[in-house]
Parts: C-alpha cells; structure tokens; sequence
C-alpha cells in the first residue's frame, strides 16, 4: 500500500490545496493530511478547526485522512507507515524553502521522499494569507476556497476586522 501525507498549517485550506490533495489521491492508495504546528505563523483558526475545515472538504475523497499533529512530519509519518511526502509548489520561491525541509527530513529517516507537485496553473497566486486577507474585506471567496467552508471563513473574519 502506497501511503503519503501532506503537511500543512491550511489556514484555511485553499483551492490549491485542495488541487493538490485530489491529484495525490489519485496517485497513493491512501493520503493523510496533516495540520501542523507552524510556530512562525498566526493562525486564524485553531489546529480543530481546520481539521473539522478540511475533513467537509475532502468528504468526497474515500482515502484521504485528516489528522493534526506537534510532532515532526518524520515522526507522524513513522507512525503511519508513510514513505512520501507531498509538497505543493506555487513558484521557484517555494521550492526553495521546501527543498531545504526536504533534505533535512531525509537526514532524519533515510526513506522518506518528498514529490514536489507544481501547483496548477489557476492556483499560483493563492495561499493562505492571500485568503485572509480578502476576507478580512468581505471579498467574495469563492475563487480562493472550498464551497463548503466559505462560511466560516467568513465568519470567522468578521471576528479579525
């Protein structure tokens, strides 16, 4: 059984997100996406939330498992039998970062590979903070996330305005 997992902080999760996790499904036989600890950012919602957040919107996805975790990705994937990791590339400056992590993780487990999946071409200017910050202006989201959780992320920016 081919196991990945895809880390993130998916706050919220994006339509780029969401790209990457249905074209990963499609490939591995089953595909945990995790929400991470991401001390450097200040999340909107709290790791239960976007876990709740994403598990609506991968319903549809019969092999694809939401879970959070504070542990390291090496770690977290040790417990689940997983040999890849799924990381989703926007731009250069992304592979950057992400290719830096990339090595670090295979020092720490030898048989951890990281597949780099270019965004789709639609999506290479979304992120996280781009959705934020329209919706801390009430701009229409359906362009940036998923149809299930437009609501609360605009709910849940009203709070930040």
């Amino acid at each position: 059984m081919s196991i990945a997992v895809y880390p993130g902080s998916f706050d919220p999760i994006t339509l780029g997100h969401l790209n990457v996790i249905r074209r990963s499904a499609a490939v591995f036989d089953k595909l945990y996406v995790c929400v991470m600890v991401n001390s450097g950012k200040d999340p909107m919602f709290n790791r239960e939330e976007r876990v709740e957040l994403i598990k609506r919107t991968v319903a549809r996805f019969p092999n694809v498992v939401v879970e959070t975790s504070n542990e390291l990705v090496v770690k977290y994937m040790q417990g689940r039998g997983a040999k890849v990791i799924i990381k989703g590339l926007r731009a250069v400056s992304d592979f950057d970062r992400e290719f830096q992590i990339a090595l670090v993780n295979r020092k720490l487990d030898q048989g951890i590979e990281t597949f780099f999946m270019p965004s789709s071409e639609k999506y290479t200017y979304l992120s996280s903070t781009v959705v934020k910050e329209m919706a801390k202006y009430g701009a229409d989201l359906r362009a940036f996330v998923p149809k299930e959780i437009i609501e609360d992320v605009q709910k849940k920016a009203e709070k930040w305005r």
